[in-house]
């Protein structure tokens, strides 16, 4: 895939720059739903090809919380969220004040699940929101679906709905703090963004940014 190749520092700076925008709108959010200040950052974006995504999840037999969906509009693809389980059980049990929540192994209760899947809701809206602003293109999330999972199962779950699958992925670094506690890491994971194969250029191009093909 010769553009990928030619995707340079600009173009990771400025999915940064929305990324950060877009963890602007998902902390306000948060700090609403939990009533108490949330910081969230992108220290880093970077594209990879499927084997390096998995690698970056822990590895295809790696367990996490993930929420996947589809994007639809102008410049289709998929979004997963990945969390490590420990990280996931820690948010839900802040979110529905529940210190017993686990997710070691099923059943899982409905309301934890519910606040997992708000959770991927809120920050798969504000980053999807706030890539539509800066590319001006219209873009929309479908129903997000759950999963405790392999890592290598949830994005294969995901990957089959596509007739076309790209080879690469935005990886999107997701780390939430509570500001009262800065040394303490709140939630950190994974937020892939996979456009489908023209989607790339529709993107890049919609951003203003030239690239030869």
């Amino acid at each position: 895939m010769g553009f990928i190749e030619k995707i340079s520092s600009i173009h990771l700076d400025i999915l940064k720059e929305i990324g950060n925008i877009g963890a602007g709108h998902a902390a306000t959010a948060l700090s609403k739903l939990l009533n108490k200040k949330i910081d969230m950052k992108v220290p880093n974006v970077q594209i990879v090809s499927f084997d390096e995504m998995m690698n970056m999840a822990g590895g295809a037999e790696n367990v996490v919380a993930g929420v996947f969906l589809r994007i639809e509009g102008e410049a289709p693809g998929s979004m997963f969220f990945v969390l490590p389980v420990e990280q996931a059980t820690s948010f839900i049990r802040e979110m529905i004040g529940d210190e017993s929540f686990s997710l070691e192994s099923p059943p899982y209760s409905e309301i934890g699940l519910s606040a997992l899947q708000e959770l991927g809701n809120i920050l798969s809206g504000s980053y999807l929101t706030s890539l539509s602003d800066f590319t001006n293109l219209s873009l929309y999330p479908s129903v997000p679906a759950l999963s405790i999972d392999m890592v290598g199962a949830i994005i294969s779950y995901g990957l089959i709905e596509l007739s076309h699958v790209s080879d690469y992925a935005i990886v999107i670094d997701t780390a939430l703090n509570e500001d009262e506690d800065e040394s303490a890491e709140y939630v950190k994971g994974h937020f892939f963004l996979l456009p489908d194969p023209d989607s790339f250029q529709i993107i890049f191009k919609s951003l203003g940014v030239p690239h030869n093909d």
